[in-house]
């Protein structure tokens, strides 16, 4: 079979030209539009992966943020129960301070009532005693209250002796002035003369006296010199009356008040 080279050649030409063509007008606009596309896509995928990165990116800060809240929520609250726990602390310490401060006062008052109606009592009693003697000795004798009352205590100073008869020596000595002599009346000249001769002869000296009327004292005479005295009452006779009375009017956790003696040694009778 003979080959007809050119009719080989013309369709290898048509080939080439048909290639061409197809090359020029067909393949690569179909490339072109695949890269075009594939760019697009590539484009969109890259957008796409920014913006879930951004969506993590908020989502991630929105989480860290809501996690900050419930951290400053959780702190805030914290502390709100402590403040809310120290002011609880701080109002229950105040009202039990507050209480105490009225139980006190309360308990100060009803004190000073007490001491105020022992002494009013006691006071009463040294009144009613005295007036009681009083009435008796103007019914059994002749000798007033007052006369028999400056006999006792002249009779009290000669009867001074060891400890006590020195320090009133000693403090009668050191004195520059006149020796104080109170009483809760005033004494006639009379029984002033019988207590300047009691205080000379139980000391042995000319002591000068300087009388003052009392009326606190309330039926006794004291001498008084240097800080050092003698006395005599008749609140000397009515301590077991008042610790009794103490016992009544004052609580028992307190302790008892001592009777109110002005004398420096053991009181006697007339």
């Amino acid at each position: 079979m003979l080959i007809d080279w050119f009719t080989v050649g013309a369709q290898a030409l048509n080939f080439i030209i048909l290639v061409w063509l197809m090359k020029r007008f067909l393949y690569k606009p179909i490339l072109e539009a695949i890269d075009a596309r594939e760019k697009r896509i590539a484009a969109a995928l890259a957008d796409a992966d920014a913006k879930k990165a951004e969506a993590q990116r908020e989502r991630d800060d929105f989480q860290h943020r809501t996690d900050e809240f419930e951290r400053q929520r959780a702190s805030l609250l914290d502390q709100a129960t402590k403040d809310a726990e120290a002011e609880r602390h701080r109002l229950l310490e105040e009202a039990r301070q507050a209480a105490d401060a009225l139980g006190a006062r309360r308990q100060e008052a009803l004190l000073g009532d007490a001491r105020r109606l022992n002494q009013a009592l006691v006071r009463r009693t040294q009144q009613e005693v005295i007036a009681i003697a009083r009435r008796a000795l103007a019914d059994l004798a002749t000798a007033s209250l007052e006369e028999r009352i400056a006999e006792v205590f002249g009779r009290r100073l000669r009867g001074l002796d060891g400890p006590a008869k020195e320090r009133i020596g000693r403090a009668l000595a050191a004195g520059t002035g006149p020796v104080l002599v109170r009483s809760a009346f005033k004494l006639p000249a009379e029984q002033r003369a019988a207590i300047q001769s009691a205080v000379n002869e139980t000391f042995a000296a000319d002591i000068a006296l300087q009388f003052e009327t009392v009326p606190d004292l309330v039926g006794g005479i004291e001498l008084s010199a240097n800080g050092q005295k003698v006395a005599w009452s008749v609140a000397d006779y009515l301590g077991s009356l008042q610790k009794a009375v103490n016992e009544l009017t004052q609580p028992q956790s307190q302790p008892q008040a001592q009777p109110q003696s002005q004398s420096m040694v053991e009181p006697g009778g007339p």
